[in-house]
């Protein structure tokens, strides 16, 4: 069997090679993967998009999160469909696979990667300052912290999927619980003329006290709107342990979008309103910050503490289930060593957990900058993102006859917009760290290295995207006989 007739020849394994390989069936309805899709993103509320208002201020920050939420919204529609179409455990890869070929699948999956191998890195940084600033057991922000992290929750993912989401879907409730108890208290002390104190700077293009930094700040302020949704896009790796996946992507999803787009809004005008724009712009902890307008912890400031360690902990917890899953997906097809994609007697994939656990705690212990490295893992994700609406676009034009148990409203322009606003996300990366993108991109080249020399040549037939993919192309050489 080929995949395509420009591709090498795809390898055939032993007999077990797939057996070997099972992931656990049926282990999550639309519920737990609703809240896997908020766990991914839920401490992007807590930390890091304030940022963007030293960027772009409160109106350039505003107005890049209403098109990075744009972006998100667009692609998760078609990324709903795809799911429908092709429910495995490589998600955007396997999506890219069946519509860009190999190339495309391994450029897709290499992006996915890199951003879900670097953000639980980075969040693992922050989870030690927030350990340190609460005085935690007497513990500084370090390495044993760090490894700390990643041994216990990697433990607990090697005991089984349906552990691991009831686990996510309990931390990822109480810091939602936490963030709208916090959009409560901040209301209160609401003040409308605190959004825009940053102040002017007179020299750039049309600045004015909603633009301190004028029109360009909206562009650099593109990669902190998107950090109110960064990660949504990794609820379809679970589509090989989901019940009836055809029907709960989808709509999880959705739901997943829904709510994040509303603790978007709260967190952002509550906590901009209740201090200041110009006080948060460089705050570790923001929605604290909020609520100690004289710098005297309150009850509630401290619950939201506690709560977004708890935000923290959901979002690198689910952000290490995806990364493993995507490796698993791109090892079992031979795009990367094969023995990454080996699955435990409790179906976990534990090298694909250990590997990149491995990788994220070297990077963490040895650099400590948490906000690079989220520099990096948004490089990634822009450059996957561009790839799965322009697959969703190739899908819906090539084949157009595609059985769809869902189908995306709007079709290919809705992809469109996800796909122009991605590649404006990616080039507002140089802007913001330059140092970063081309660390990134060195990563990227290493990779396109590997896989055009070596792996290349030697992807498994049997494995579910390629057989997807090598049943597309025979049915394409039936239609033109």
């Amino acid at each position: 069997m080929t995949v395509e007739s420009s591709s090498p020849s795809p390898a055939e394994p032993a007999d077990d090679y797939l057996e070997r390989r099972t992931l656990r069936r049926g282990s999550a309805g639309w519920l737990l993967l609703t809240g896997l899709g908020v766990a991914y993103v839920v401490s992007g509320d807590y930390s890091g998009w304030n940022f963007g208002l030293a960027e772009g201020g409160f109106g350039g920050l505003a107005i890049a999160m209403a098109l990075m939420g744009v972006m998100y919204a667009c692609m998760v529609f078609s990324l709903a469909e795809l799911s429908s179409v092709l429910p495995t455990a490589g998600g955007g890869y396997g999506f890219a696979r069946r519509a860009l070929g190999p190339w495309g699948g391994f450029l897709t999956g290499t992006a996915i990667l890199i951003e879900y191998v670097l953000a639980p890195a980075a969040i693992s940084i922050f989870i030690g300052d927030y350990v340190e600033s609460l005085g935690l057991f007497g513990l500084t922000s370090g390495w044993p912290v760090y490894l700390a992290c990643f041994v216990v929750f990697i433990g607990i993912h090697l005991g089984g999927v349906g552990e691991a989401l009831r686990f996510s879907f309990v931390v990822t409730g109480i810091a939602v619980a936490a963030l709208l108890v916090f959009a409560v208290g901040a209301f209160m002390d609401f003040d409308a003329s605190k959004l825009n104190d940053i102040p002017v700077e007179a020299d750039a293009f049309g600045a004015n006290s909603w633009l301190p930094m004028g029109l360009l700040g909206i562009w650099a302020a593109f990669p902190f709107g998107m950090w109110f949704f960064l990660g949504v896009e990794g609820v379809p790796l679970a589509a090989e342990e989901t019940k009836d996946p055809a029907r709960t992507l989808p709509r999880a999803i959705r739901w997943s979008m829904a709510i994040l787009v509303v603790l978007a809004l709260l967190t952002f005008f509550a906590s901009a309103g209740a201090r200041g724009a110009n006080a948060l712009q460089d705050a570790g902890n923001p929605l604290v910050e909020a609520l100690q307008p004289d710098g005297e912890a309150t009850a509630l400031s401290r619950v939201v503490n506690y709560a977004g360690l708890a935000g923290l902990v959901a979002s690198f917890f689910s952000l290490i289930y995806a990364g493993s899953r995507q490796l698993f997906a791109l090892s079992r097809a031979g795009y990367l060593p094969r023995f990454l994609s080996l699955t435990s007697s409790r179906k976990a994939p534990y090298l694909g957990l250990l590997v990149p656990g491995a990788i994220g705690f070297g990077l963490a212990a040895a650099t400590g900058d948490g906000a690079r490295m989220l520099n990096v893992a948004v490089f990634g994700a822009t450059i996957s993102y561009a790839l799965m609406s322009l697959s969703h676009i190739v899908l819906r034009r090539r084949e157009p006859g595609l059985e769809r148990p869902y189908r995306t409203p709007g079709g290919a322009l809705t992809s469109s917009v996800a796909l122009v606003l991605a590649c404006a996300a990616l080039v507002a990366t140089f802007l913001v760290d330059v140092t970063a993108a081309l660390i990134a991109l060195a990563v990227y080249v290493v990779a396109i290295a590997y896989f055009g020399m070596y792996s290349r040549k030697h992807l498994v037939a049997r494995a579910p995207e390629e057989e997807f993919a090598a049943l597309a192309a025979a049915e394409a050489e039936l239609a033109r006989d």
